[in-house]
């Protein structure tokens, strides 16, 4: 049986605004349900531990899903979930492949986390797989090939573009733009329409553009497991 690795924001803060951030619901409970409809053993972490925050605006009833839906009636996933491991304690032996949910959150702490960027450069060079989705791609912003190179150099990448983060109207709130950093890395980024459905896989490098994505992402990384 596979193991992957998700890992999640521990940061609450959306910049200075005052308002609550962590991670958006569905792109966590989309691909969590089908990996683990499949079998896939699946551990959470965080760089805190325990209990990850969850964008309130992801409770919101307009961005329910069918996935959503299950996590809010699923007790044993939400006791999961208030007790991530933490991050600093994970070994990138003991999984299959790894896989960062987005929500604004990552921009702040993942995106600058030393274990998450030596975690996926381990992953990366032992040839597993490493997926992100939305704001989540944010989490390469300093991960290098082993020749010091950005990883997402010359790789076909997406997430979260800078049109949909104006529609949301955070822009001069978040501090790095994902589309902006992934193409400042030499990324061969591409996107679609705002809030469609569009991932890319280069390798064992697996990015989604936004939420609409996420299961995309989970069904491009469960083929690579095999």
């Amino acid at each position: 049986m596979k193991k992957v690795l998700f890992v999640l924001t521990s940061h609450d803060q959306l910049g200075n605004t005052g308002e609550k951030t962590g991670f958006w619901i569905e792109e966590f409970a989309a691909p969590y349900y089908a990996l683990k409809d499949k079998n896939v053993i699946i551990t959470l972490a965080s760089p805190k531990g325990g209990q990850p925050p969850i964008d309130p605006k992801s409770e919101g009833e307009d961005f329910q899903t069918a996935a959503t839906k299950r996590f809010n009636e699923d007790t044993e996933t939400q006791t999961l979930l208030a007790n991530t491991i933490k991050l600093e304690t994970v070994n990138e032996a003991d999984y299959d492949a790894v896989f960062y949910p987005g929500g604004h959150g990552p921009l702040w702490d993942l995106a600058e986390d030393p274990n998450s960027i030596k975690l996926i450069e381990s992953f990366y060079n032992n040839n597993k797989p490493v997926a992100a989705v939305c704001h989540a791609p944010a989490v390469f912003k300093s991960v290098k090939n082993t020749d010091g190179t950005p990883l997402v150099k010359n790789k076909n990448v997406t997430g979260f573009t800078n049109s949909e983060e104006a529609a949301v109207q955070l822009t001069d709130v978040v501090p790095f733009l994902v589309e902006d950093m992934l193409k400042e890395n030499g990324g061969i980024y591409s996107k679609v329409a705002d809030w469609n459905p569009h991932a890319v896989k280069d390798g064992l490098l697996i990015t989604g553009q936004n939420p609409a994505s996420s299961e995309k992402v989970a069904e491009l990384l469960f083929a690579a497991l095999k």
